[in-house]
């Protein structure tokens, strides 16, 4: 039964039915994906290492965006956002610590091939949990803060899901997001970039080019820069001037190229066994 809420400014019935299709899709292969990942990892021994736990991890925190975005499709299809103020407040505290949680395993990947790789160490299970504690502690930190007043959580264009609200671009926002972009996105396209290049010199070296090494850096790329472009032009910008359309094709694109960016890591943990 389609609901009686009005539709937002400038959707269609089409616009809010599409969407909540791909958010769907999109949220229920992320979900199986990641779940293969997650289920290999418990099942098999031979895939129980410290380096793989990091695999397990990221797969985790992908198949939190991915739950993430399979409310959101719901939402849409209902037309409106049945959870109230207070579950905008979890959706987008949830999403938000799950996405971040996400970029820093990839790093932390990256950094363990690095290792692996380079200079031949390998990654004791020690210093793995101790890694993934400080992961979620240090992810969970910029999570709460829009929950306490710096930054704040608020409805998507089309408000069946929430988000960062980049809306408002005043001086709290920018405040929150010069440090949260340095720390949660800029070290970590710095370690992706510099581990993998690393990797692949090795690799050229010994005459054995065994995968791009570019791959994970452009899914990285892919998957949050049109969410970091659209942050920062908030910053100096009235977002409102964005079409509410092409805000809500962000937020698909977000979730489509994270379940793309744990695919392509998965190969690549593969290629490199």
């Amino acid at each position: 039964m389609v609901s009686s809420n009005p539709l937002p400014e400038g959707f269609s019935e089409f616009d809010v039915f599409s969407l909540g299709c791909c958010l769907l899709v999109e949220g229920l292969l992320g979900f199986f994906l990641n779940g293969v990942t997650v289920v290999a990892f418990l099942k098999v021994r031979e895939l129980r290492s410290p380096s793989n736990f990091l695999v397990f991890s990221l797969a985790m925190a992908d198949m939190g965006i991915s739950m993430n975005a399979t409310v959101a499709a719901f939402s849409s299809f209902l037309r409106y956002w049945p959870y109230g103020s207070e579950g905008c407040q979890t959706h987008g505290f949830h999403g938000f610590l799950s996405a971040l949680a996400s970029i820093h395993f990839i790093a932390a990947i990256s950094w363990d091939r690095y290792h692996q790789y380079c200079t031949r160490t390998k990654l004791q299970w020690s210093s793995t949990i101790t890694l993934t504690v400080f992961i979620w502690l240090f992810t969970a930190f910029w999570a709460i803060m829009p929950l306490i007043g710096w930054g704040e959580y608020d409805y998507e264009p089309l408000r069946t899901c929430c988000t960062l609200d980049y809306s408002k671009g005043d001086r709290n926002y920018v405040s929150y997001l010069i440090p949260l972009a340095i720390f949660n996105m800029a070290i970590q396209v710095f370690v992706v970039m510099f581990s993998y290049k690393a990797i692949a010199q090795k690799f050229k070296k010994t005459g054995n080019p065994r995968f791009n090494p570019n791959t994970p850096l452009k899914a990285m790329l892919f998957c949050w820069g049109p969410y970091g472009i659209l942050a920062f032009y908030a910053a100096v910008e009235n977002a409102s001037l964005v079409s509410p359309k092409l805000r809500m094709v962000r937020t698909t694109d977000t979730y489509l190229y994270t379940n793309t960016l744990n695919y392509n890591s998965y190969i690549l943990k593969m290629q490199l066994i």
